[in-house]
């Protein structure tokens, strides 16, 4: 018999099936078995203990309904801002490994959302801590802090296909 890896991580949603938060798998049982949250999507496996059978939970919903206070912005850090631009140099459309303060901070630029993106090490040493209107460069696209309930899952979660459809926009 072929085991497969559970998956480490499960999509919580409130009552109201908005995305919360992504729990640890022992975390995620013990929600159900409490009857606090109900399974809404299952890779097909199930945990069985002596007496009680649960699906493996990939999306839970819970069953009332809990208020979230209003969430401080995500930082831009060197890992979200890879994430928000996909890993591509804002510059060429290469893989970027790297961030670049557009208005580079020696020269007055802040540390926000508008002001950073992805780079690729190449394109990042070439611009060094140039403007873009002295080297002839244009950004691909204007950079601008994520969006909606998904900007603080994203870093979060290995991209799981199974919650897609709760993750939309």
């Amino acid at each position: 018999m072929l085991l497969l890896p559970a998956p480490p991580r499960t999509l919580l949603l409130n009552a109201s099936l908005e995305p919360l938060c992504v729990v640890a798998l022992p975390r995620a049982v013990t929600l159900v078995m409490s009857g606090k949250a109900t399974v809404l999507e299952s890779d097909g496996r199930v945990l069985h203990s002596e007496h009680v059978a649960v699906p493996l939970p990939v999306v839970l919903s819970l069953t009332r309904y809990v208020h979230v206070p209003m969430r401080r912005p995500l930082p831009p850090t060197r890992r979200t801002v890879l994430q928000r631009d996909d890993h591509r140099c804002a510059y060429c459309g290469s893989h970027a490994d790297t961030v670049d303060h557009v208005h580079p901070r020696s020269r007055g630029g802040r540390h926000e959302w508008g002001n950073v993106v992805a780079a690729c090490r190449r394109c990042n040493h070439r611009k060094a801590d140039h403007l873009l209107h002295e080297i002839g460069w244009e950004l691909r696209w204007t950079p601008s802090a994520p969006r909606g309930a998904t900007a603080f899952l994203r870093g979060a979660a290995v991209d799981e296909p199974a919650w897609s459809p709760y993750l939309a926009a």
